[in-house]
């Protein structure tokens, strides 16, 4: 016997034993991304890349400061996010007073 449209077992195809845990990337990922984006902005587009990598750094360490399932990665990915959006905030601060030209 055939199942209708709508009917049957076909009505969620997949979805048994799904976790979705393959729709986000795993927290040793975000890390190193995190860490990645800190890095590089260091050298262009720090007020961006610093916050993407504060942001990453957070969820890898699984929006949680306390705990010992911390990875390294994380952590330098916070930390670096951070200084990298100190210093580009104050940087721009610099760039936009009277004196250097910019108004």
């Amino acid at each position: 016997m055939m199942a209708g449209f709508g009917q049957g077992t076909r009505r969620h195809p997949g979805s048994r034993g799904r976790t979705w845990s393959w729709n986000r990337p795993d927290s040793a990922t975000l890390g190193i991304i995190g860490t990645i984006c800190a890095i590089a902005g260091f050298f262009v587009l720090g007020i961006i890349l610093g916050p993407v990598a504060v942001v990453c750094g957070w969820l890898a360490m699984g929006r949680s400061w306390a705990g010992a399932n911390r990875s390294v990665p994380a952590l330098v990915a916070l930390v670096l996010g951070a200084i990298d959006t100190l210093l580009a905030v104050i940087w721009l601060a610099g760039a936009a007073t009277w004196g250097n030209g910019v108004f």
